[in-house]
This record gives C-alpha cells, structure tokens and sequence, in this order.
C-alpha cells in the first residue's frame, strides 16, 4: 500500500455533497450573530475526514453497498460536535485563526463563542435524539463528557515536564480519539447488531484518532502557519506538551529550564522548537503514529478484506502525510 496517499472519495462523492449542505441547513440559528458565528465555522471547509470515514465504514459493513439515512446523520452530527470542540478549544488556546480564517472569539469575542459551541452541541444532541437509537445516543454522548475530561486532564499537565507518553496518549484519546472510536462504533450499530463488528471499527476509530492527533502535534513544530492555518508552536506556547518534546527531553534536558520558564521570552518557543528539531523526538513520535495506523489498518486488512477497501485505507495512510 502506498502511504503517500491523497486523499479519495470517489465511491462516496454524492453523500459528501449532501452532507455539506446538510450541515448549513442543520446550524439554522434564529439570533443573527449566533448564526453568523457558526455559519463562519463551516465556510472555513476543513476535509470533512471524519464523516468521510464514517461513510466509507456504512458502505464497508453493508452486502447491498447502501448508506442509511440515520447512518448519513450520524456522520454529520460527528462533524458538528467536532466543530463545536474546535470553537471551545479555540477559546482556551487563545488561537487567532483556525484553517487560515478569524477564530469565533477573535472575530466576535470570548462570550459569543462559548455561546456558539454550545449551540452547536445542543444542535447535534437534538438530531441525535432523533435517531431514536438510546444505544447509539448513550456511546455518542460519551464523547462531549471526554471531551472535558481532556481539557481537564491537559490543564492539570501544563508546563508539566514529568508528563509520560501514557498520560499522553491517554489525553490525546479524550481529546481527539473518543470522538472518531465512539462515531465509527455507532455507525456500525446502526448497521449491524453484530458486536464484533461493532467494537472492530471502535478500535479502528482509536488507533485511527491517536495517529491523527500525534501528528497534529508534530505539525506544530513542523509546519508554518500558512499551512496549519493557525500559529505555529501554539501547544508549547500554552504549556500542552506533546510526544515530539517528550521523547526529545532524554536527549535534551536543556529544554526543561526554558519550560520551567515557561516560555517567557518571545524567541523560547523557536529555540525549544529547534533543539527538538535536533534529537530524534519528532521521528520517534511519527514512529508512534505509524504504529496507531498500522494497528488500525490491520483490523481492516485481517477482517474486511474480501470488500473494496482500497479508500479507507488510503485515508487511513493519509493521515500519515498530511502537511495541514
């Protein structure tokens, strides 16, 4: 498998379109400027990666290659509530721009944007009442309470250097993994009452989660901000330490004084970046997504390999090599 992958919709190209139209229609508000701020979310586009696993996933556990109507919701109340976890991390992270765009609260201020991530949970957890699945409701809903747990979790590690790999990996799934583990488990209960299948794609969506966020954390300190689409070194500048700078503090403990600084001087978070940079912190964090992945793909492979699965899988290596 090549694993420099671009990403491929092709076999899901239709409800992709719909979903997208769908989304604006779902984030109806009658207040003008709560309107306006959500609409600004979902204009910045994004991948919409998300739901286009979630899509693939319906198509992969069907004999008839159909998608459901509950299974086409779910994937768009799964890109409403990570959107709705993207404004409130924007306000804690004191981010300016998001996908190369004003943030919510930097465009309007801190109170409006707590008001619009909440709207949009309380929009997501409406349609997902209206599945009428408590099963299904009860694992999505799971995810906003980890959700918490991460920030809780990350805030309580700040400019923390004792952080290990475990707490890490642990809030990187609160954070990140529960959502895209709980969704792909739940489009699979709306499609089979199979729990084998049920807790394959669970895992799947884990291991699938924790690659995308370590790499996210690698692309702070690798990318620029034109390709991020927001500043770039934005975790160390806020106390997030994450497996680049974990793995690198045993080649160069010099890096734990200016955390103990806690960045104070403006070139810090460039100098830190750089004797990173210098250990092999950030390769042994790529190794650490590439196992994820591996682990994520083999479910796929071992399992579902008599279906067409070349997509899911060329997403899943995506991640591996996405530059934003």
């Amino acid at each position: 498998m090549n694993t420099h992958a671009q990403l491929s919709f092709k076999s899901i190209n239709h409800e992709m379109q719909q979903l997208d139209q769908n989304l604006k229609k779902m984030i109806t508000a009658e207040h003008p400027i709560l309107y306006s701020a959500a609409e600004q979310l979902f204009n910045a586009g994004g991948k919409r990666i998300r739901p286009a696993i979630l899509l693939m996933i319906a198509k992969l556990i069907t004999n008839k290659d159909e998608i459901s109507d509950e299974q086409k919701r779910l994937a768009e109340i799964t890109e409403i509530i990570h959107t709705a976890s993207l404004v409130h991390d924007d306000i804690i992270d004191d981010c300016e721009t998001r996908r190369g765009i004003e943030t919510i609260h930097n465009m309007f201020n801190n109170r409006i944007a707590v008001l619009a991530g909440d709207f949009l949970f309380a929009q997501s957890s409406w349609y997902l009442a209206n599945l009428n699945n408590s099963d299904v409701v009860k694992v999505i809903s799971k995810v906003i309470t980890d959700f918490a747990e991460g920030e809780i979790q990350q805030g309580t590690k700040s400019f923390d250097y004792q952080i290990s790999i475990e707490n890490y990996i642990e809030k990187s799934f609160y954070k990140t993994a529960s959502l895209i583990a709980n969704s792909c488990k739940g489009i699979t209960m709306l499609g089979t009452d199979q729990t084998t299948i049920q807790n394959d794609f669970y895992l799947y969506g884990k291991h699938l989660g924790l690659a995308f966020q370590i790499m996210d954390d690698i692309l702070d300190m690798t990318s620029s901000q034109e390709k991020l689409g927001k500043p770039a070194g934005l975790d160390l500048k806020n106390g997030n330490l994450t497996a680049p700078l974990i793995f690198a503090l045993a080649e160069q403990p010099k890096i734990i004084k200016l955390i103990n600084q806690e960045f104070e001087n403006p070139e810090d978070i460039k100098k830190t970046i750089s004797m990173i940079k210098q250990t092999s912190g950030i390769q042994k964090a790529k190794d650490l997504a590439t196992e994820h992945i591996q682990l994520a793909v083999h479910i796929i492979n071992q399992k579902y390999s008599k279906k067409n699965t070349k997509e899911i899988l060329l997403t899943s290596y995506y991640i591996l090599n996405r530059i934003n």
